[in-house]
């Protein structure tokens, strides 16, 4: 029988400092007013961590830091709807993500990101036609995907500087 290797104290300890940067930076956001009047539309400023983590960490970990947020997010929030729409669009941007992090390298970082932001309005949108079991919402999916570029565009160059400062400094 072949025992599994514990995760050391260090590792853990990042993925809970990532977990918890990422919640501050969803509660700021959650203060903020609305950039425009679309609903759904946003910056995703938690999401620069989930593209880092991607970046820096086995696919598995960045669902951990990408769940756990997500969880203890709709505790603060107060909002259980909350919880499908995150989790149908970010299981399906951390998993195109993922897939564009194995295939290319980090230069393609925001590309990545832009690809998550898209991929994450479009799991939210399947699933309000589901929850709300009509389709007008997806009129709202073209404003979502012009947003949605622009956010991904952001998290990504923010992720992209956030990796170059700490190999800078040699973590």
């Amino acid at each position: 029988m072949t025992q599994r290797r514990k995760p050391d104290t260090r590792r853990l300890t990042e993925l809970a400092v990532l977990t918890a940067v990422s919640l501050i930076m969803f509660i700021i956001e959650m203060q903020l007013p609305p950039i425009v009047p679309v609903p759904g539309v946003k910056l995703g400023l938690a999401n620069i961590v989930t593209v880092y983590a991607v970046y820096s960490y086995t696919p598995k970990e960045a669902v951990l830091i990408f769940t756990v947020r997500v969880l203890i997010g709709t505790l603060f929030s107060g909002n259980v709807m909350a919880l499908v729409f995150s989790f149908s669009g970010g299981l399906l941007c951390l998993l195109g993500m993922c897939i564009v992090c194995r295939m290319t390298d980090i230069n393609m970082i925001v590309f990545a990101s832009v690809l998550g932001a898209v991929l994450h309005n479009i799991g939210q949108t399947c699933a309000a036609v589901f929850v709300m079991k009509t389709a007008a919402v997806v009129a709202y999916l073209p404003f979502l995907l012009f947003s949605g570029c622009i956010a991904g565009a952001f998290t990504g160059a923010c992720a992209m500087l956030v990796i170059k400062r700490i190999k800078k400094t040699g973590r």
